[in-house]
């Protein structure tokens, strides 16, 4: 069976644990902090041998979304 992925973009200035996670990701350890790019399925398949055999850190890619819109509890 083939699974279709859709690509990941990979954008270090829309990462929700950029900085703190910045050091313990593949995509540091490999490029640097890199502009934006798009990761395609079978890359995605190769970071995550090369990880789950632990020669690289995971992809920590995560993006930040929108929480709910919560008013001051001191209001």
């Amino acid at each position: 069976m083939v699974h279709h992925q859709e690509s990941v973009h990979v954008d270090c200035d829309t990462c929700a644990v950029r900085g703190s996670a910045c050091s313990d990701c593949v995509v540091t350890v490999l490029l640097g902090a890199p502009p934006p790019m798009d990761v395609d399925p079978d890359e995605q398949r190769a970071l995550d041998v090369l990880a789950s055999s632990g020669l690289v850190p995971p992809l920590r890619m995560v993006e930040a979304t929108d929480g709910p819109d919560v008013g001051s509890a001191t209001a």
